[in-house]
């Protein structure tokens, strides 16, 4: 029965994320991302890893996909300003990334690779998933956990900047005439 769910979550799973990039609509394409998300965090929970799929739903499901949003309908996207020579670079540069990011795919499948870590994680029987996620983001990986945070931090400032920015109305020259 597992097996059968995982194949089900990797096809909902490699479906959505090409709706993602296929849809013209950016608000499809963002509840797309959100369809792709649960059926990854489904895909966690089949592999025992239950924080992971919980912290999937409600951080990226759920906060992410309600800023991407808000950013979506503050820009308020209509159509595609580029018309022409711009689209065809465009469209050109992304097939061009593209096919290296396919190149670079088969190297690193065309190479022995094993599934699941080189060493399994040391925790506390009694702590399951939680606590060794915490016990080795809080010991091995304390540093890039406080550079992760440092960035989200300045994001978010910025982002209020911009906010701030956009909200200032400019001087109207027709109030002195």
């Amino acid at each position: 029965m597992v097996p059968i769910l995982f194949l089900g979550f990797a096809g909902l799973l490699i479906a959505t994320a090409l709706m993602v990039v296929l849809h013209k609509n950016p608000v499809t394409s963002a509840l797309f991302l959100v369809l792709a998300f649960v059926s990854l965090a489904g895909i966690y929970l089949l592999l025992h890893a239950e924080f992971l799929g919980m912290v999937q739903i409600l951080v990226y499901a759920g906060a992410i996909m309600v800023l991407f949003l808000f950013v979506i309908m503050y820009l308020n996207l209509q159509h595609d300003v580029e018309r022409g020579l711009a689209i065809a670079v465009r469209r050109g540069i992304g097939w061009a990334l593209g096919a290296l990011l396919l190149l670079a795919g088969g190297t690193l499948l065309s190479r022995g690779w094993a599934l699941g870590p080189v060493q399994p994680p040391v925790a506390d029987p009694a702590g399951g998933n939680a606590a060794a996620i915490g016990q080795t983001l809080y010991s091995k990986y304390l540093f890039p956990f406080e550079i992760t945070s440092i960035l989200l931090l300045v994001a978010m400032v910025g982002a209020i900047v911009i906010a701030k920015g956009h909200s200032a109305a400019p001087p109207d020259s027709k109030e002195g005439a």
